[in-house]
Order: structure tokens, then C-alpha cells, then sequence
């Protein structure tokens, strides 16, 4: 299946359509280093972020790279642990009119109301596994081979996701709170990309956390580690942060 798999990104590498080349802005804040915490017990993965391995894990807050954007400023907080089964993450999203309309598996969820996490192991070089996740817990999943065309028939084994809101989706008359959304991801879902996908502690991963907010023309990108891109765009994998695993 590795095999495969890899031989299927070296295809897109070759025959993709590429990316278009941005610039870099200047100025550009240092790189981001979380350290993400074992987990003494697995969070359920309900969206309800009562857990106290989320009450462990430190609190990261998006930043809003992108000032000629015209969606508003919302915060979004993420949260990290691990075990030796899976990484969790939990988002937290203040939001005053949640929107979602994508529904089933493999949607274009980026253009809801969405978070997302895109993740590589060491050693593996301008390729990563996406998850873009909207908030009706609806997963779009894919392989990147970066800056080429994205693998979207690529499915992770045994993700699972989960939403909670603070209001009524879909509607725009009335006053949202928010929404919290809970993944938990498989180690073995990197068995492609990696010979022992299970981190052991102090080992270094690429990552980046993001959350598209509102919908077009009004909407708004913010993340974890600055893409530094001219344009709103997550997708720069030199600019992802760095998850350092510990106990």
C-alpha cells in the first residue's frame, strides 16, 4: 500500500497542474513550536471538550495574517494530546452565524464554516495529509503532494469527528455563540508516509492548524504558524509549525 500510494503522489508530481508561485510577505513571525502532551485518558471524541486531557493541554490562539480580508476577526483556540492510538485535536470557534452546507464526505467543507489540520511525519519532504472538517463534523480528506495536485480519492482509516454549537446552523437571523469540533486521527493513517507512524517522545512533526470563517465574499482565514503567503492561503508547508510529542 506504501508503495502505492507513493507512487500515486510521484504521478501527480508529474502530471498535476502546479500550484501557482506567491510571494513571500516580509516580516514574518518565527515558526511555532507546541508541545503536545500524552493524554492520561483518551478525550471522547463527542465535541463537548469537557475532558480533562483538554483541561491539560496548553491553549494555542489564530492569528489574522491577512488584513485586506473582510470577514470578521473571530477567535479560534486548538488544543493537542496524543496516546499511543491516536492525536487528538479540539477547536473552539467563537462564532456569531454558523454556516455549513456541505454534507457528505469528501465535500468542499473549506468553503463552510471550517477548521482544518494538514500534518506530515519527519523526513517526509512537501507532502502532507489534510483534513478540512466544517462545522457539521463533514470530513474532506486528502494527500498533498505539495504544490501539486491534491489526492482527494485518499482516505484516512478510522478518523472520527464531532461537533457541538451554540446556536442554529444555517441561519443568518439570528445570534451564534460557536461551535467545538473534536478529531481524533489514527497513528496508522501515516503508515503510508512513515515506517513507525506511532511518535516516540521528543520526536518533531509538521503541522498547521487553520480555520476558514463566514462565507464568500465576507469570510476570513486564520491559523496557527503565519503561511506567510500575499494572498490568503494555508497551504505553504515550509511555514507549517513543529508538534513536538512528550510525556
Amino acid at each position: 500500500m506504501k508503495k502505492l500510494l507513493l507512487s500515486s503522489a510521484c504521478l501527480a508530481l508529474m502530471t498535476g497542474a502546479p500550484a501557482l508561485a506567491q510571494g513571500q510577505r516580509s516580516n514574518l513571525p518565527s515558526i511555532p513550536t507546541y508541545e503536545v502532551h500524552r493524554a492520561k485518558a483518551a478525550p471522547r471524541i463527542d465535541g463537548k471538550l469537557d475532558d480533562a486531557a483538554w483541561a491539560a493541554a496548553k491553549p494555542v490562539t489564530f492569528v489574522f495574517p491577512w488584513t485586506d480580508q473582510t470577514g470578521k476577526k473571530q477567535k479560534t483556540v486548538a488544543r493537542l494530546t496524543w496516546d499511543n492510538d491516536n492525536l487528538y485535536v479540539a477547536y473552539e470557534c467563537e462564532d456569531s452565524d454558523l454556516t455549513a452546507v456541505q454534507a457528505r464526505h469528501d465535500d468542499p467543507t473549506y468553503k463552510d464554516d471550517a477548521v482544518e489540520i494538514f500534518i506530515a511525519p519527519p523526513g517526509v519532504k512537501n507532502l502532507y495529509i489534510g483534513l478540512e472538517m466544517n462545522a457539521r463534523a463533514v470530513l474532506f480528506d486528502y494527500l498533498y503532494p505539495f504544490p501539486q495536485r491534491i489526492i482527494k480519492n485518499y482516505n484516512l482509516p478510522g478518523a472520527r469527528v464531532a461537533v457541538t454549537s451554540k446556536g442554529s446552523l444555517n441561519n443568518s437571523s439570528d445570534q451564534d455563540q460557536g461551535w467545538n469540533l473534536e478529531v481524533s486521527i489514527p497513528w496508522r493513517s501515516f503508515a503510508d508516509l512513515a515506517d513507525n507512524p506511532v511518535p516516540k517522545t521528543g520526536d518533531r512533526w509538521i503541522a498547521n492548524l487553520n480555520r476558514w470563517d463566514g462565507t464568500e465574499p465576507n469570510r476570513r482565514l486564520s491559523q496557527w504558524s503565519d503561511s506567510g503567503q500575499v494572498k490568503a492561503d494555508p497551504h505553504y508547508p515550509d511555514r507549517f509549525g513543529k508538534l513536538v510529542f512528550v510525556d
